[in-house]
């Protein structure tokens, strides 16, 4: 069995991809290794959640600012690939992130939700807002993402 695309199968949108991710509970490594999850996906708009816990801590006793970066900028940019079509791609070129509240081990299940502002063919703008379990906001974040092109892939290739 030949496992490539033909000319006259469909590509999926980033949605579709995501969709596919989502629905299949794969994490990517670095969810892993924080304990955060995409939860939910729509076009446009997508949610982060995880639970910060001591091994998140900073020095100071509460839990480190990438943490909270970390689901922002998740958030950005993959609320950005979920609308992005077949065979493109995004990374980001800026992130700017606001901490208005600490969180710490009693934050409870933190959300990020992230939000595409405008996508063109070679910059996307995306924002993004992290609250925790009592629903108040934690952080908020802008981002410039660059969208390129990405080479098709071999249907049945492992993604990463």
């Amino acid at each position: 069995m030949v496992n490539e695309m033909s000319e006259h199968d469909e590509r999926p949108d980033g949605l579709t991809q995501l969709q596919a991710t989502l629905a299949g509970g794969f994490k990517a490594p670095m969810g892993e290794t924080l304990g955060f999850h995409l939860a939910e996906v729509e076009r446009g708009h997508v949610v982060f959640e995880g639970t910060p816990d001591r091994s998140v801590y900073n020095p100071l006793g509460s839990v480190h600012g990438g943490y909270a970066a970390t689901l922002l900028d998740s958030a950005c940019g993959i609320a950005t690939h979920s609308a992005l079509g077949p065979d493109r791609g995004h990374t980001t070129l800026e992130l700017k992130v606001s901490y208005l509240r600490a969180l710490s081990e009693s934050s409870g299940t933190v959300r990020a939700t992230g939000r595409v502002v405008s996508v063109g063919k070679r910059v996307a703008f995306a924002e993004a807002t992290l609250i925790d379990g009592e629903g108040r906001l934690c952080a908020t974040a802008t981002s410039t993402l660059l969208v390129f092109d990405v080479a098709p892939r071999a249907r049945g290739a492992l993604q990463s």
